[in-house]
């Protein structure tokens, strides 16, 4: 079975955790995370980059930042991860669904501002596949109506958008190291904070409501509860694992790559055909090669193609099921205007397997089955 996943590993690991035990000090912001913060400082040029133990944490940091309050409007794609509603759900907002664009499946940035109500309070663009949504018009909605926007950019490490690091556009972005990313340490994540108005604010939330950050570099003579907040601090190990691969990182990415274009290369005599469609790089972006995904004619074929991938060893996948489609998106959002891509792009879609160090001839077995396939059918 070709897997569909496989986590880097870059060699280093290991060692790094052992100067971790070694050290005697396994609790959060030691010299690794600090090391990873730094990384992350200097190749999106944001602000201050805080580790946290997940996207997830990282998107409730920035609900905490913007204030967002009960009655609050946010605006999400309903074609995304449960996290990205989730954490503005938990402080009482309501989520406005809206639909995507069927080339990229990012938000369709046309209809975002006939979303916005006079409870709208930020706008959260997702970057499917590490592929930038239209940053530039987003922020142009934002800035006229005074909303925040919030990078889900869990996918987007090494993406750019007409050369700006995804996660650093916005006021605040998201990124995720979960075991299927790029770059991983399991379960971790991270908040890219771009306004210099919320850094105080992001490292007393992180710190339980704490001034602990500033204690300890002197600043305050008590070590006091001061907000609101929770622990969103990784424990040491997990940062010394990831920083073994953000040091690598320019190599995952270019191996990720060549294997995505080797993927595209190959399935473009189908998609000539009619037969399916591939994925759609704007000119302007580069993305990190974090999904190779095609589409299929409808939901049918999707799962014919899928059993007959998972028969001869193949190990693909679908995507998100749309959020607004579920009891819970129902019950905390509602979808804006008309469902014309979010439904009927998300039953074509197929992840197929990518990860670094994917071989060439792992490559060639998924390609000559689907191949196969529509010969066949």
């Amino acid at each position: 079975m070709i897997p569909f996943n496989i986590a880097a590993i870059t060699g280093r690991e290991l060692s790094y955790i052992q100067e971790v035990i070694a050290r005697g000090r396994l609790c959060g912001d030691g010299p690794f995370a600090k090391r990873c913060s730094e990384w992350l400082e200097m190749n999106c040029r944001s602000f201050k980059a805080l580790l946290t133990p997940s996207c997830t944490h990282a998107l409730e940091m920035t609900a905490l930042l913007a204030d967002i309050r009960p009655g609050d409007e946010v605006i999400v794609p309903s074609f995304t991860f449960v996290s990205t509603a989730n954490a503005f759900v938990l402080r009482g907002a309501k989520i406005v669904f809206v639909d995507i664009r069927p080339d990229t499946l990012n938000m369709d940035e046309n209809i975002i501002e006939s979303a916005i109500t006079p409870k709208t309070k930020a706008i959260i663009p997702v970057h499917y596949a590490g592929v930038s949504c239209e940053m530039d018009r987003i922020l142009e909605l934002a800035n006229h109506h005074g909303l925040w926007v919030i990078e889900d950019a869990a996918q987007g490490v090494m993406s750019t958008y007409k050369g700006r690091a995804l996660g650093s556009i916005g006021h605040m972005g998201c990124y995720s190291f979960h075991e299927t990313k790029n770059y991983t340490c399991g379960e971790g994540g991270a908040i890219l904070v771009n306004d210099e108005r919320f850094v105080a604010r992001a490292e007393i939330i992180r710190e339980k409501g704490t001034n602990r950050s500033r204690f300890f570099r002197g600043e305050t003579d008590k070590y006091t509860w001061v907000d609101i907040g929770s622990s969103y601090l990784p424990n040491e190990m997990n940062a010394a694992f990831l920083l073994a691969q953000l040091e690598h990182a320019q190599t995952i990415n270019e191996d990720r790559l060549a294997s995505w274009h080797a993927y595209y290369r190959q399935l473009r005599d189908l998609e000539e055909l009619g037969r399916i469609v591939l994925p759609t790089i704007p000119a302007h972006c580069k993305h990190n090669a974090h999904i190779f995904y095609m589409k299929t004619r409808d939901l049918d074929e999707r799962t014919g193609l899928l059993r007959y991938l998972k028969e001869n060893g193949v190990a693909a996948a679908f995507h998100y099921v749309p959020l607004h489609s579920t009891s819970v998106g129902r019950q905390f959002g509602s979808f804006h205007g008309e469902d014309r891509f979010t439904t009927s792009e998300s039953e074509k879609l197929i992840r197929l397997p990518l990860y670094y160090q994917l071989q060439q001839n792992e490559i060639s077995k998924v390609v000559q089955c689907i191949h196969s396939y529509y010969s066949t059918h």
